[in-house]
């Protein structure tokens, strides 16, 4: 029987081997940021005997006179127009509840969607006893943020024909403070598969469709069975995606394409062993900061 034995080994910190050209300012809850009064107090910050004190573990980030911490690691905070992936949690009276990473569950409205067959018109009592055909329990949807309310929740709406319930694939999830805001967060890799970045840490890897289905209204999901080849490069870059987080480096579609670039010549099983994360890690910020600069 064949085993596998690993034995401990000094290793170098990767933030020593690859140099940042901009240094974070972190903070820690209790730590002054600054004593001077002519800065305004941001999210993640309290005055406290005339000095400017943070209140979450994050990077100071400063605005202008506004300065405010970004938490490392937090719960979802909705904004108008960000990308989301969510599941389905209820389904209740003209509307679902969806489960999005945040501190309370958010709603989709029935009137806040396209019926099937993407026809506009009012909906009707017809329409709210087949919400369940429509999406049910544990679906995976993508929509976008409608509007944030003052407790905090958010409202959603697929209202576009690129939203809607979600097929076959793999779903990571992942710290929101991790996703790059983008202009689009639907991404159609070379390699051969598609990944959702949702602002809220849910970030959904699927096979490429060779044809889009416009008429379907986002309700049919495909479930034809994926290919071994398909099936390895959405593995692939699933474990790529775990290893740029378990390093702290930002997700987008450039970072997750240079990661799957350097991670072919190891095998998908590997990826994850320390040494080949670091090297792989290391060689995609060194891109990365090639491309920058």
């Amino acid at each position: 029987m064949a085993m596998e034995m690993r034995l401990p080994v000094a290793r170098k910190p990767l933030s020593e081997s690859v140099g940042r050209d901009t240094k974070k300012h972190l903070v820690v809850p209790g730590d002054t940021i600054t004593t001077d009064t002519g800065f305004m107090r941001g999210h993640g910050t309290y005055m406290g005997e005339e000095k400017l004190i943070a209140s979450v573990a994050g990077s100071v980030e400063r605005v202008n006179k506004l300065i405010c911490v970004k938490a490392l690691k937090t719960r979802y905070n909705g904004e108008v127009g960000d990308i989301v992936v969510g599941r389905i949690t209820e389904v209740q009276q003209k509307r679902w509840k969806v489960e999005t990473n945040s501190r309370l569950d958010s709603v989709l409205l029935l009137s806040s969607m396209n019926l099937p067959g993407g026809e506009l018109r009012r909906r009707s009592a017809e329409d709210e006893l087949a919400m369940r055909g429509f999406l049910q329990e544990v679906d995976l949807i993508s929509a976008e943020v409608q509007a944030v309310f003052s407790d905090g929740a958010v409202s959603l709406h697929t209202r576009s024909l690129k939203y809607g319930k979600l097929g076959q694939g793999v779903l990571v999830q992942v710290s929101p403070s991790l996703v790059k805001r983008q202009k689009t967060h639907f991404h159609d890799l070379p390699c051969g598969a598609s990944v959702i970045l949702g602002n809220n840490g849910f970030i959904w890897i699927y096979p490429t469709p060779e044809h889009k289905e416009e008429d379907a209204g986002g309700f049919t999901a495909n479930l034809e069975p994926v290919s071994l080849a398909d099936r390895e490069v959405i593995s692939r870059l699933r474990n790529c995606i775990v290893l740029l987080v378990t390093q702290r480096v930002m997700l987008y579609d450039t970072s997750i394409l240079y990661c799957y670039e350097a991670s072919l010549p190891h095998q998908i099983k590997d990826l994850l062993k320390p040494e080949i994360m670091e090297e792989v890690v290391m060689e995609t910020r060194q891109r990365l900061l090639e491309q920058e600069g």
